[in-house]
């Protein structure tokens, strides 16, 4: 296996490809794990995933239009249902038997927190579960995707890392940021999530101190969680939980989106109340994007410390994962 996203595990895993509302009356092409699929809504309003690839002369299906909840192939015409079967071949008359390689295979799919899933594969679980979804104290607020030039893997360890704040995050939250990471125990954080705790002074998006309590922990193979409890400031007793899907496109290149969770009083907009989450997720863009190739998931190749725990526990899991029984 010469590249991360060629490992069979991988596929057999959730990813964040689309927003529920990107998904209406036409079909949405994404590209997953090098892979090409094409998304569309059944006559129910279910999401249909399959191949983006018409097995007739092989156009891609994304080209075509969706009427009734099929999908119609833009070149000869054929016609796909909901569960990816053939449903009309023009040119045949009626009567004639479809061919069985005609049909199409659907790929498991749901929605969750206003996002589209989809396994390649086939599932060994369901995607992580975030509890203040169904807490009526909170509200949540996503903030689409956006294609990142930079690898999957980059993007997971620059999440589980506070050390780059203060160099990193200067324009934002960074300038009251220690330079010295607090000492911290790799612990189950929940079901879904494995990570640390630590308290952090920084500055809000006003510039004004504020001390938090958060953690920080990874789902496999490519989610993030962090939550953030305001102890003190303007906002104190304000949870703001963070989730962060990174999806492997291709080699160096990324579907990215957060969703926030917090229990506010509703009145600020949406768009307000992630505006200071945008600014660091660029900051760190702007970074990420400047790192060629893949993050090593052997750790000796590159040099780590005490405050890079998390990373390297969770590169550990991913090269158990992609590499089988032994290899972590």
């Amino acid at each position: 296996m010469s590249r991360l996203i060629d490992a069979p595990a991988l596929r057999d895993h959730w990813y964040v490809v689309a927003e529920s509302t990107d998904l209406a009356d036409a079909p949405l092409a994404i590209t997953l794990l090098g892979s090409r699929f094409v998304l569309w809504r059944g006559p129910a309003g279910a999401v249909v995933a399959t191949a983006d690839r018409c097995p007739h002369r092989e156009a891609p299906l994304s080209d075509g239009r969706v009427h009734d909840g099929c999908l119609t192939c833009p070149y000869h015409g054929w016609t796909f249902g909901s569960a990816g079967e053939c449903v009309r071949v023009p040119s045949t008359a009626e009567g004639v038997p479809i061919p069985p390689a005609a049909h199409l295979e659907a790929l498991p799919t749901l929605e969750r927190y206003g996002l589209v899933w989809l396994c390649p594969g086939t599932p060994t679980g369901e995607p992580c579960v975030i509890g203040e979804e169904d807490d009526p104290a909170f509200r949540r607020i996503n903030a689409g995707l956006q294609v990142w030039q930079t690898d999957v893997t980059r993007m997971v360890d620059n999440f589980l890392d506070v050390t780059h704040f203060p160099f990193v995050h200067v324009g934002t939250f960074g300038t009251e940021q220690p330079m010295a990471a607090p000492a911290v125990d790799i612990e189950q954080l929940d079901a879904d999530f494995t990570g640390y705790r630590y308290e952090v002074d920084v500055s809000d998006a006003a510039g004004r101190p504020v001390h938090r309590a958060m953690s920080t922990g990874f789902s496999m193979p490519f989610t993030v969680r962090s939550t953030i409890r305001h102890v003190t400031g303007a906002e104190a007793g304000l949870d703001h939980v963070l989730v962060l899907c990174s999806t492997p496109v291709d080699t160096g290149r990324s579907l990215f989106t957060f969703v926030v969770w917090r229990n506010d009083d509703h009145a600020t907009a949406p768009e307000e109340a992630i505006a200071f989450d945008r600014a660091i997720g660029e900051e760190d863009r702007r970074m990420l994007e400047r790192l060629d190739g893949e993050l090593p998931l052997d750790a000796r190749r590159t040099v780590s410390v005490q405050a890079d725990r998390a990373s390297l526990e969770w590169r550990r899991r991913l090269r158990a994962l992609v590499s089988g029984p032994g290899a972590g």
